[in-house]
């Protein structure tokens, strides 16, 4: 997740250092970023809460840290 959180900083930072946008334009890429980050953040959670005990071991997670990072809303990082 961490990977793709830094490609859209990335691309919010390209942007900002181009020509100004339309602010109508700017608002609907923003927009367009902060949604697909929380489509990702819901998928990965959903996902989360799906994998077994040995498989959290494999990433490094225990069942409990799993279990909290899961059932945060998607809203929050």
């Amino acid at each position: 997740m961490s990977q793709s959180r830094a490609l859209i900083s990335a691309d919010l930072a390209f942007l900002d250092s181009q020509r100004p946008m339309p602010i109508l334009a700017a608002l609907a890429v923003r927009v367009a970023v902060t949604s697909s980050k929380w489509a990702l953040r819901h998928r990965t959670r959903k996902t989360l809460k799906q994998l077994d005990t040995h498989l959290l071991r494999d990433i490094g997670l225990t069942p409990d840290a799993a279990d909290i990072e899961a059932n945060k809303r998607f809203w929050r990082a």
